[in-house]
């Protein structure tokens, strides 16, 4: 029996996020983050550059970066204790399917500039 692990990471610089322009901002965020993850970040750069690290750590993870999936194809939401929870929608969903992969954790971590996130899939 084989068994699937698959990892990917990102890292990136908060002020990418924070210093977008207001005419694009609003669009961008619309375009990468489910309302649920807006709600959730509240408008708060260092939570948006999490999660947007954690998309892209799970797009690695996957095989096929931003692209071949949509962005809002990975969302990550909370438990009830607040730690961040995978759900993947449409093709990101049916990649995960096809590589085996039952199972995701995830983790982000933020500082003033720096956002980072880890996602692991196993199967």
């Amino acid at each position: 029996m084989a068994y699937v692990l698959r990892t990917g990471i990102d890292l990136i610089e908060v002020h990418r996020i924070a210093e977008l322009k207001p005419e694009i901002r609003s669009r961008f965020l619309s375009r990468v983050f489910t309302d649920a993850e807006q709600k959730i970040c509240g408008g708060r750069n260092e939570r948006l550059s999490g999660r947007f690290a954690c998309k892209e750590a799970v797009s690695k993870a996957l095989g096929s970066g931003i692209g071949a999936i949509r962005w809002q194809e990975i969302e990550i939401i909370n438990d009830s204790n607040g730690m961040p929870v995978l759900v993947l929608h449409g093709k990101a969903a049916e990649m995960s399917s096809m590589l085996g992969i039952v199972q995701w954790s995830v983790s982000i971590s933020h500082i003033r500039d720096l956002a980072t996130a880890v996602a692991v899939g196993m199967g």
